[in-house]
């Protein structure tokens, strides 16, 4: 994922759980790496180490994802909380109710750099993120994603 020179909107648990993720590998995973690499070239010819290779490799996925979090963090504005209006925001939990079949979801309104739609937390520039900002309870909303179109109903906003 490559990030422009443009703002990154973060919820504050987005924020925390990047700059954690960032010392983690800092402090941890990134010396045990470089241990694991020196202890691979002690086994000779490096031309048919397996293990060294492999290291390699992962230090350089690993130095790539450092440079993305310090991207990240670089240009992110931190959303501390959703206004408390009752209305959808940037931070707020919806719980929506599917018109068609009366499923019910939980969605986590969150900037693009945290959404993970199998957590729930879907991006307010996403089809869906975006019709919900703004809603309050009881709101209908009429989205139209590659997937179809969809009608929700606004059960509740934290």
């Amino acid at each position: 994922m490559e990030f422009s020179e443009e703002k990154t909107i973060l919820t504050r648990n987005g924020y925390d759980e990047i700059q954690r993720e960032l010392n983690e590998i800092l402090t941890v995973k990134r010396p045990a790496l470089v241990d694991r690499i020196r202890e691979a070239r002690q086994l000779g010819d490096l031309s048919e180490n397996f293990d060294y290779h492999d290291a390699k490799h992962i230090q350089a996925m690993m130095e790539a994802r450092i440079k993305e979090l310090k991207a990240i963090i670089a240009h992110a504005t931190v959303v501390e909380a959703p206004a408390n209006d009752g209305s959808v925001g940037i931070g707020s939990k919806v719980v929506v109710k599917d018109l068609e079949d009366g499923m019910e979801d939980e969605y986590t309104i969150v900037g693009p750099a945290e959404s993970s739609p199998s957590e729930g937390k879907i991006s307010n520039e996403s089809a869906v993120g975006n019709a919900l900002l703004g809603q309050t309870v009881g709101g209908v909303v009429s989205i139209r994603t590659p997937g179809g179109a969809f009608r929700f109903e606004v059960l509740s906003v934290q």
